[in-house]
């Protein structure tokens, strides 16, 4: 049939049914779709629809009376515009409704082979013509199509909005970013992160509408339009934070979530994991940390809480404290916080820190003075970190010291943050042994202490016999040092700073020197106090030993505290002594006194 009769058959089929419905004919079949019931006519629907055509064409029954279509896209409301159309009652098509009608039109076959300008043509041009051509549209009229598959993807309706989608994400993106340099990625990278807020284009916010596998063909379709990787951290960003919303993965407690809501989330959360940005640097560290706590809470895969830690790791010189401070959400009495997963992101960043340095740093050069200042800011925020579980009762030893082992030592400037934890930590668990205790104070170098650190230690309660002797003793040697003129700067950070010697001021070195006496004096005060407290405790011994001697064997003469203190202390390595020679050489040399062999004072 030529188009010219193909238009003159659809006017006169439009007037017949206008004359229907102006006179208000009784109808002759009732169709049921989508769960609701319409009274028709058979001729505007059969001039128009090739899918009732058929229907009533291949009926045994001449008058056919009731008509079921299952399955209609768009439900009862599609259907009820659809007969509009058919009967030339107007309506408007917009975004809203654009994408049931194409859906709907297709299904009931309202193809230009039954009439010219029908639904399908008319909804096509709709959508080249205004919906997709721009990005809002495009972004609406997709979102309308996750409730109309398969028979969206079957008309193409997807791919056309997604091309559309990416096309404009792509031109605006170019547009914000014009100004920039394309030198590199690095240049690009670093002003972003330098922003305090990752900007977000507008356009982005219309994305987060989407089903997450849909959000994901888009990003997708973006990437293969040449929109960069790295410009993606912004809109996931945003797309998690709208998605996860109202987890509670912030404390401890039973899950207040449904298992369909649960695991609807978890596939949200480990596709955004997969879309990640593989450049360093793009994603906070605190919005990585977000996803590792709720993939956590969710029991995501081992491989999606890896690849988290990994890049935790990665950029762990800018973590807070808060960002390692993970729940523990085993639910069975267990520490309070993640110490396990915070271990693993240290070792990652030990892996990459080792790799960097594989690769070439010279001790001179600007990368590895950075590369130290970055580590010797880790291992701060690792002591910082001990120090906030070391109250926890639950912290076993072997943790608490697996953990502290991790932590460099010469990234350690001073061991005023190890001695805050394991003091911390000592006074949380008062049941510990003695042997335990010991091993909990090894981990700090007394050499490395500052001269606070240094006056708490030799008062603190806590710590062994050992180690307050061992604190006392480096004081006293670096203040042996000061007095003698053998101070040599960047030694220890324990000493006190350096002396302007361009200064004509000459009264704060007196000071300094008149300070360091004082506090000499008390130290050796100390030390005396400590001698006759221990001359007592002997005495004691020896009193309560003799007044009750064996009758059978003399009582053995009882080895000195003082003096297995000193022979441990004489066993220490390296100590010099006063005179500058070292101990090795002791032997070689006369003998001093008994009495003044292991002293300290």
């Amino acid at each position: 049939m030529s188009s010219k009769k193909k238009e003159l058959l659809s006017t006169a089929m439009k007037r017949t049914s206008e004359w229907i419905f102006s006179q208000e004919i009784p109808s002759d079949v009732t169709v049921h779709a989508g769960g609701a019931s319409f009274s028709l006519h058979k001729f505007p629907l059969v001039s128009k629809c090739g899918y009732i055509r058929k229907m009533v064409s291949e009926s045994s029954d001449a008058d056919l009376s009731e008509i079921k279509i299952p399955n209609v896209p768009g439900g009862a409301e599609a259907f009820e515009l659809a007969a509009k159309f058919c009967y030339g009652i107007n309506f408007e098509i917009s975004t809203e409704n654009i994408a049931m009608l194409r859906c709907v039109a297709e299904y009931l076959e309202m193809t230009e082979d039954y009439a010219v300008g029908n639904l399908v043509s008319r909804t096509d041009a709709y959508l080249n013509e205004v919906a997709l051509k721009s990005l809002a549209g495009a972004v609406s009229v997709l979102h309308l199509s996750e409730n109309l598959l398969p028979m969206a993807e079957k008309v193409k309706l997807v791919s056309r909005c997604l091309d559309a989608i990416a096309l404009a994400a792509c031109k605006e993106s170019q547009f914000s970013m014009s100004g920039r340099s394309d030198s590199g990625n690095e240049v690009v990278i670093s002003s972003i992160v330098s922003q305090p807020k990752p900007i977000v284009d507008w356009w982005a916010e219309g994305l987060t509408v989407l089903r997450i596998d849909i959000f994901q063909r888009v990003l997708i379709a973006m990437m293969a339009r040449g929109f960069k990787q790295y410009a993606l951290g912004p809109v996931l960003m945003l797309y998690a934070q709208k998605s996860l919303r109202g987890l509670e993965a912030f404390g401890k407690g039973r899950k207040k979530i449904e298992a369909q809501q649960e695991h609807e989330k978890r596939v949200v959360l480990e596709t955004i994991v997969s879309l990640l940005p593989r450049e360093k640097n793009v994603l906070s560290v605190s919005f990585l940390s977000m996803l590792l706590r709720a993939a956590i809470y969710l029991e995501t895969t081992v491989a999606c809480r890896l690849d988290l830690e990994k890049r935790m790791g990665l950029q762990l010189v800018q973590a807070a404290l808060d960002d390692l401070l993970i729940p523990s959400y085993s639910f069975t009495g267990d520490t309070m916080f993640d110490v396990d997963t915070v271990q693993r992101i240290m070792i990652n960043y030990l892996e990459n820190e080792v790799e960097g340095n594989r690769i070439g740093y010279h001790a001179d050069d600007e990368c590895g003075v950075t590369l130290l200042s970055d580590m010797e800011r880790v291992a701060k925020l690792m002591e910082n970190y001990l120090a906030e579980i070391a109250s926890d009762r639950n912290l076993t030893v072997s943790k608490f010291i697996g953990l502290a082992e991790i932590i460099p030592e010469q990234s350690r400037v001073t061991e005023d943050g190890m001695y805050r934890a394991i003091d911390i930590y000592l006074k949380a668990h008062p049941a510990l042994s003695d042997m335990e205790r010991k091993k909990v104070c090894s981990l700090m170098d007394c050499q490395k202490l500052s001269r606070e650190a240094c006056a708490h230690a030799a008062q603190n309660d806590r710590l062994p016999v050992q180690t307050v002797v061992q604190v006392l003793y480096y004081e006293q040697q670096r203040l042996r040092d000061v007095m003698n003129g053998n101070l040599m700067g960047g030694d220890s950070p324990a000493l006190p700073p350096k002396v302007n010697i361009f200064s004509t001021d000459i009264r704060p070195v007196s000071d300094e020197l008149s300070s360091l006496r004082r506090e000499n004096e008390d130290l050796k005060i100390e030390l005396v106090k400590m001698k006759m407290k221990m001359k007592e405790i002997e005495r004691a011994t020896v009193v309560s030993t003799t007044s009750s001697p064996s009758a059978d064997k003399p009582p053995l003469p009882r080895k000195s505290f003082i003096n297995s203190v000193s022979k441990k202390l004489g066993r220490i390595n390296p100590f010099v002594r006063a005179d500058g020679f070292p101990l090795s050489n002791t032997k070689a040399r006369t003998r001093p006194s008994k009495d003044r062999r292991h002293s300290i004072s």
